[in-house]
């Protein structure tokens, strides 16, 4: 089914062909840790726990639906990727998969760098205490007055995405007696293997300036000229949800092909190549990612073979992992409503959220997992479509899954990997009030990010 069937996004009463469904697991008990928190389990009573927590506790104290993200698991995630690049590399975790001042204390004490790429992500990476140096500042149309911050604040580079950019930054950084460092954003024609509308790196999109036609090779010669711009490396990002590294292998080709000109034309050796993000997570047990220790030896290799075959000094490498750290790490706590069976199609599960705390399924036509969580059940399967409460057909949260047929309204259901990209992209439609973000950590829960009020909505509203 193609997210673009219909106008009006996925049609309520479409049946896949058959054969497109994977049996339903022989247990739907069955938690698979390779989709779950470390430090989800059962309890003696069939209750899903995360950090020693029952979640009909979390949903007693903190109502659904909630994010629930273990801390735990996020710092190890962001250790195991800092400890895989060693100290000769850099690792940035993407804000945009989800920022909190929270988040961000624990990225500075694990000791990773931080990506923002709005004038609000910087205001949330300085609040919370996160060193200037040790933020780059994404965007392809960064404000004047986004840059200026920016610059005044010393952040460690600004990535450069356009040639109106070049100036706008040099102009903002001259003006205030700062040389800027900087990176320039190339497009290097790998189409990522992933979805149309997050394959970064082929030339018909937005983002940075194309290789092609020498247009990447101008922008280096322009920056190089300019004393507000202290041009420290060329950055490349080709997709998202990514898990064949070929990609990798074709765009460091081309990016050490641009810095071996910069050398041979210019006489400068760049310093930095930064290879992006993208790297896929575990959505479904059918998702095979990869551990940063491999993404960090191949990518290594990569670099290295190519800089060698073109007679440069390997440069400093930089990656930014967002979705691969806090993805895993926290699942959405549901009520069911109402549970509609449709004869010879599949029954229909609504839950007291959807679309407004989870776009991706409509947006992407992505796939999750998700499972009965405030008890266990022998029941056989069903299969189910999880729906949420908005007027909209394409309002998805799983679009097939298996759980319990006797499943009913009051249980509470779990989507583990929500943990990117749902709070970040959560919206107020239909007014619903966007969820809280709860935090637990060895036995103990605190609310990270609270959950939106009648209050909030109605004083925005000015009349």
């Amino acid at each position: 089914m193609s997210r673009s069937a219909h106008p009006a996004g996925p049609r309520h009463a479409d049946v896949l062909p058959e054969g497109h469904y994977t049996a339903p697991a022989d247990d739907l008990n069955a938690l698979d840790p390779k989709v779950w928190a470390h430090t989800v389990g059962r309890d003696a009573d069939g209750v899903v726990t995360v950090g020693g927590i029952a979640v009909t506790q979390l949903a007693e104290e903190y109502g659904t639906p909630a994010y629930i993200l273990d801390e735990a698991d996020f710092r190890d995630r962001a250790r195991a990727w800092r400890t895989a690049f060693g100290t000769d590399a850099d690792v940035f975790y993407a804000g945009k998969a989800f920022l909190s001042r929270a988040v961000v204390r624990w990225l500075d004490e694990e000791g990773l760098n931080l990506d923002v790429c709005s004038g609000g992500e910087l205001a949330t990476a300085l609040s919370a205490g996160m060193p200037a140096e040790r933020i780059a500042f994404h965007g392809n149309n960064k404000s004047p007055e986004e840059i200026e911050r920016a610059v005044r604040a010393g952040v460690g580079r600004i990535v450069l995405d356009s040639f109106q950019e070049i100036v706008r930054v040099a102009h903002i950084a001259e003006s205030l007696g700062k040389r800027q460092p900087v990176q320039i954003r190339i497009t290097v024609g790998v189409e990522a293997h992933t979805h149309e509308f997050i394959a970064t790196a082929h030339e018909d999109q937005k983002f940075g300036i194309p290789l092609a036609g020498g247009q990447a090779a101008e922008a280096v010669r322009r920056a190089l000229q300019l004393d507000g711009l202290d041009v420290i490396g060329i950055h490349s990002h080709i997709g998202s949800q990514i898990f064949d590294m070929s990609g990798f292998e074709v765009a460091a080709h081309r990016v050490v092909g641009l810095l071996k000109d910069v050398r041979d034309e210019h006489g400068v050796e760049l310093a930095e190549i930064d290879l992006g993000g993208g790297l896929g997570i575990a959505y479904t047990s059918d998702d095979d990612p990869r551990e940063p220790h491999e993404i960090a030896k191949a990518l290594s290799e990569i670099v290295t073979r190519e800089c060698e075959g073109a007679r440069l000094r390997t440069p400093r490498i930089s990656v930014e992992p967002g979705r691969a750290i806090v993805g895993p790490t926290a699942f959405t706590l549901y009520e069911v409503g109402t549970v509609k069976p449709l004869e010879g199609l599949r029954t229909y599960v609504s839950v007291d959220g959807g679309m407004s705390d989870n776009i991706r399924t409509a947006l992407y036509d992505a796939e999750y997992s998700v499972a009965l969580a405030s008890r266990t059940s022998d029941a056989e399967p069903m299969l189910v479509r999880v729906v949420g409460k908005h007027c909209e057909s394409g309002d998805i949260v799983v679009k097939d899954a298996f759980l319990p047929g006797d499943l009913a309204p009051g249980d509470l259901i779990a989507v583990p990997a929500t943990g990117a990209y749902c709070r970040s992209m959560a919206s107020n439609y239909n007014h619903a009030m966007r969820p809280p973000v709860v935090a637990v950590r060895d036995g103990a829960a605190r609310v990270i990010v609270r959950r939106e009020t009648e209050e909030d909505l109605l004083r925005l509203d000015v009349g």
